[in-house]
């Protein structure tokens, strides 16, 4: 071998251990550069996760409100409900008084002879009538 060949192939020894460590070179920076890209990607997204745990959290609290409204509501319902009930049974039993009361009235004012017209029934008296009531 010629000093000519040797120093040829040593070139191209070198030249291809050159390009081997540019290419590495080249590999570690651009891992390095996604390594750091994804870093501040990482760092992104914990920040909006904080956001996003915020929000998950007023609407977690406003669905909590929400159910409390509606339990205050049922409860009010079922009240309102119950005093209907208990107005109808009132309304009912007033009624049925009234009733007997006239009754009572219409047999007074047969039985008494003073009363005018006293062999037909009365319906009017100075008594107050049933009203028919808020429905």
């Amino acid at each position: 071998m010629t000093t000519t060949t040797i120093v040829v192939i040593v070139a191209a020894l070198a030249a291809l251990l050159l390009l081997g460590a540019l290419a590495w070179v080249a590999r570690t920076k651009r891992n390095q550069h996604r390594h750091t890209k994804a870093e501040t990607m990482r760092d992104e997204a914990r920040e909006e996760n904080r956001h996003v745990a915020g929000r998950e959290a007023l609407a977690d609290e406003t669905a909590a409100k929400a159910r409390v409204a509606q339990a205050e509501a049922d409860v009010k319902t079922a009240q309102a409900k119950g005093l209907k009930q208990e107005a109808a049974g009132h309304r009912s039993e007033a009624v049925n008084s009234r009733d007997d009361l006239n009754e009572q009235f219409d047999r007074a004012d047969a039985m008494d002879p003073a009363t005018p017209a006293s062999d037909s029934p009365s319906s009017t008296h100075d008594e107050p009538k049933p009203t028919a009531g808020a429905r």
